[in-house]
């Protein structure tokens, strides 16, 4: 989520609440009727979370594009979301579309209509259900800790009584917080005990941790995030490593607003079916092989 974007997310965010995606004049019943009937469906998701979900700084904007104008297009982002949330639009035959709020606006729920569906790698949590219903989970990913190359930290005791980074609203805060409610996972899917006397620096999200310490920010030590963000980072060249061992696991899956205008059970019913026919055939697997180079679709034992 992002420094320079995001002066084009409030762009994008003011552009959709004035043309809400959920009413809008539509005839349809539902929220996938309504999709059909405009021809495009609208996702939210994170510019700036490789490999997940990141701008295609190459990508050309097709002038033909259902899209609204300040929406993104499937050519101007890239990642395993994205490929997931294309996947989605395909197998309901229409555009997909792009909107990137800020992620606490995204887990807030109350959407007002501006996106149909949220495809950035959610991880589903009591709190969440409250507010936001939930496919199947189209993967799996263990939380670590990652801390600068020159930190001389080797271990997670070692972090006792320093600052680490988080993104904010993300179930990474909320396990450096110590938030077991706001976690809101069971207890057999938390591995690790936060060291005592930590210090929570948040920022908008956990790539702009790993992107400070690269520039050389030193009012933390480290961050908490997906593996597979530390080891894009380590692969790009940032001064990071990875602790052994993961604090949780996450399932991860679309999220759909309870509050929404149009009924999204349909739209759900349909999600659920694209994402199970994607893990019995494999394409999620071939999806996760490209972008993260294992296959993290599969449940853990």
């Amino acid at each position: 989520m992002k420094k320079l974007l995001t002066l084009a997310s409030l762009l994008v965010v003011a552009s959709l609440a004035l043309a809400a995606c959920g009413g809008g004049g539509s005839s349809a019943s539902d929220l996938l009727g309504a999709i059909k009937e405009r021809g495009y469906i609208l996702v939210s998701t994170d510019p700036n979370y490789e490999p997940q979900s990141f701008l295609n700084t190459e990508g050309k904007r097709a002038a033909d594009t259902k899209c609204p104008a300040d929406a993104l297009t499937t050519a101007e982002m890239q990642g395993f979301d994205v490929d997931v949330a294309i996947a989605v639009g395909d197998s309901l035959g229409v555009e997909t579309c792009f909107a990137t709020p800020g992620w606490d606006l995204i887990t807030a729920g109350n959407w007002a209509d501006k996106w149909d569906v949220s495809v950035g790698s959610m991880t589903i949590t009591t709190a969440r259900q409250a507010i936001l219903d939930f496919s199947v989970p189209y993967y799996y990913t263990p939380a670590v800790v990652a801390v600068g190359a020159d930190s001389g930290i080797t271990s997670l005791d070692q972090l006792a009584g320093q600052a680490l980074c988080a993104g904010v609203s993300t179930t990474y805060e909320s396990w450096l917080n110590n938030d077991k409610e706001a976690l809101g996972l069971p207890d057999s899917s938390i591995y690790a005990s936060v060291p005592a006397g930590v210090t929570v620096v948040p920022l908008d999200t956990d790539q702009e941790c790993a992107q400070s310490i690269a520039s050389g920010r030193t009012d933390f030590v480290g961050y908490v995030t997906s593996a597979t963000v530390v080891d894009a980072n380590i692969a790009a060249g940032m001064p990071v490593v990875k602790l052994e061992g993961a604090v949780y696991s996450e399932d991860l899956a679309a999220a759909f607003d309870k509050s929404s205008t149009l009924d999204t059970a349909s739209l759900r019913a349909a999600v659920d079916e694209l994402f199970k026919a994607m893990h019995s055939d494999g394409r999620l697997s071939e999806l996760s092989n490209k972008w993260f180079g294992m296959d993290i679709t599969q449940a853990p034992k």
